[in-house]
């Protein structure tokens, strides 16, 4: 058995959870390392990342490079003597970061790879409508995501589950893998499998104001894995027209309304208590959305204070 000197990498809640695990289960982190701090919201404070919070809180050694190939960072990091480092939710390593401790540096990923390789697997395997995902603990190599595979574990994905919901439970399923992993790597037992290469893998792209936004045109299916797939963040949206007004709006919970119906496709169906958009197999109602400058909301709670036109349109 080889003591483990972990150095872990991370930045968002996500990773946070998994380093809590490996600390209570008494493993040594030697250096943790964060992204730097950035300015954020309105007021542009300085806001610490999850995992830096983290480790202020917990008295761990902090590194946040700004640049991991400067000559000062891999200095401090080799003096910092690991012999393992686990990634969760980082960038991409430089081979002089990765190479660098002598087990290895592995990564665990939020799917069941090869699938869903890239920035959001958690978002992409519900947009999908996948019906199991899981985690996947790798060996870290030159690409995204591509290394050899150690450990996965599958889950299942329930119907109207959103990806803040499977983020939760993601992190529980990944903390487990990696101290398996873990276990693995000490015990001097860890075998592992190459990813297989196929045109059928499913990439997890980069979320972006584009592909957040909804299509009315698509099947209710599509849309509700969509609008769950983004909540609660980074959300899905759309604009809502109504007479000479326009309006940007959050959509965060939505139920499929199967029916058949005469009404254009977005055309936005309103009663005192509900809103209903029509789409080509339906209608999409919309339980919970934000208006620009308003309070995330009920739909019941927004038709208190607005009543929209029988000419309101959804694009």
């Amino acid at each position: 058995m080889e003591k483990l000197r972990i150095v872990f990498m991370g930045t968002p809640e996500f990773a946070v959870g998994i380093l809590d695990t490996i600390i209570k289960n008494n493993y040594e982190v030697v250096g943790v390392i964060t992204a730097v701090d950035k300015p954020a919201g309105r007021g542009q404070k300085i806001k610490y990342s999850a995992v830096k919070e983290y480790a202020l809180e917990h008295n761990l050694k902090l590194l946040q490079p700004s640049n991991l190939k400067d000559e000062a960072f891999l200095a401090e990091l080799k003096s910092l003597e690991a012999n393992l480092q686990v990634v969760v939710a980082f960038r991409m390593l430089p081979e002089a970061v990765w190479r660098m401790p002598k087990l290895g540096t592995f990564n665990l990923h939020a799917s069941l790879l090869p699938n869903y390789r890239g920035a959001a697997p958690i978002n992409w395997a519900i947009i999908n409508g996948e019906t199991k995902t899981g985690v996947t603990t790798f060996f870290i190599d030159d690409k995204i995501d591509t290394g050899a595979m150690i450990l996965s574990d599958e889950i299942l994905v329930s119907e109207n589950e959103n990806a803040g919901q499977l983020h939760d439970r993601l992190m529980l399923v990944g903390s487990s893998t990696v101290i398996k992993t873990l276990k693995l790597i000490e015990s001097g037992n860890v075998s592992t499998e190459i990813q297989k290469e196929s045109d059928e893998i499913k990439t997890a792209y980069k979320l972006n104001k584009e592909n957040c936004k909804i299509d009315w045109t698509k099947s209710a299916a599509e849309i509700h894995n969509l609008i769950r797939g983004l909540s609660p963040y980074p959300s899905a949206w759309c604009l809502l027209k109504d007479n000479d007004e326009e309006w940007n709006v959050k959509i965060y919970e939505s139920k499929i309304i199967p029916e058949n119906h005469a009404y254009n496709i977005g055309r936005v169906i309103t009663s005192k208590k509900e809103i209903k958009i029509a789409v080509k197999d339906g209608f999409i109602q919309i339980l919970n959305l934000q208006f620009p400058g308003k309070k995330k909301m009920m739909a019941n709670e927004l038709l208190n204070g607005i009543s929209f036109s029988e000419r309101a349109q959804a694009e």
